[in-house]
């Protein structure tokens, strides 16, 4: 790969910039002011940009300089990662996995989806949950192995990520107990007389739900909406409404927050994706994962 800057030289505009001036990052740094200087201007001579300017008695970032700021804070996060990711491959003690969790996604699947890696003896599992496409620029940046999405991820070359879907479910209705009774009788179409708590629009499951109550002729009472799908289970079990979620989570439902099973939906599926970049060597707990998706035991598929 051709490189047309030094990465001694980004790390001392680094510097500067988060000190703030030259001065400051002279002293950080143990090393003249001068020398500070003419390293900044040599980079700033290979971009071909100026990414500082003086403005009274200041230093500040030009634009070209706020972008190569943003994209050194994430070079240097990376680098100083590097030395324990190292030791721990090199101890063998830790086998670190690091996971993106989109909000859109059935949070309590999750742990069913993951089975296949659990029982590593050295795991160090970590997962970050955000919103889909923040989450995607971290995978591209590699501060992740994969995603896990309700969704694939969209056509982009500058990504270079490929999508495999896990597994599907079947979504059905639960209902705390006062609801029960009204929403299994003559279901589906009761649901149209009992307060619905359904995911927010941001979730890819919303659009299949909204098709299918159009589809029954349902007109929804809607009594909340949610991004996060265990605050959607809360609100639930609290009595507030009847809510939607994967058929494979019955169990989970009745036993931690007693929700009752009122009716499924078997043409309208929960999808569950994983996202990851397309590397020649892949991460060998991903290799895993995939493995178990393609032999069906994900899901009790």
């Amino acid at each position: 790969m051709s490189q047309s800057f030094n990465y001694r030289h980004l790390y001392y505009f680094w510097v500067v910039a988060k000190e703030g001036g030259m001065a400051r990052a002279a002293e950080r740094l143990d090393m003249a002011v001068q020398t500070i200087s003419a390293q900044v201007r040599v980079l700033e001579q290979s971009l071909g940009v100026s990414l500082l300017r003086n403005e009274g008695r200041n230093l500040v970032l030009t634009e070209a300089g706020v972008a190569a700021l943003h994209e050194a804070d994430h070079i240097f996060a990376l680098g100083e990662q590097l030395p324990q990711r190292v030791r721990e491959a090199a101890t063998g003690t830790t086998l670190r996995l690091s996971l993106g969790i989109s909000d859109g996604i059935a949070k309590l699947a999750m742990h069913r989806l993951l089975q296949p890696v659990l029982h590593e003896p050295h795991l160090r599992l970590l997962c970050h949950e955000g919103e889909f496409q923040p989450l995607l620029g971290e995978l591209a940046l590699h501060k992740l192995d994969a995603v896990l999405a309700d969704r694939p991820a969209p056509p982009n070359p500058a990504l270079k990520t490929t999508s495999q879907l896990l597994g599907t479910s079947a979504l059905a209705w639960y209902a705390p107990a006062p609801w029960a009774a009204a929403a299994r009788q003559n279901f589906p179409h009761n649901l149209a007389q009992v307060p619905l708590l359904l995911p927010t629009e941001h979730a890819a499951v919303r659009a299949r739900i909204n098709h299918w109550l159009e589809r029954e002729h349902i007109r929804p009472r809607i009594a909340g909406e949610f991004e996060d799908s265990a605050l959607l289970s809360t609100f639930a079990a609290s009595g507030m409404g009847v809510m939607p979620a994967p058929l494979l989570l019955q169990t989970h439902l009745h036993t931690t927050c007693a929700l009752e099973l009122v009716g499924t939906t078997p043409d309208v599926h929960e999808e569950f994706h994983l996202i990851y970049s397309a590397r020649k060597v892949m991460h060998p707990l991903l290799v895993r994962l995939l493995a178990a998706a393609g032999d069906g035991a994900l899901l009790g598929q």
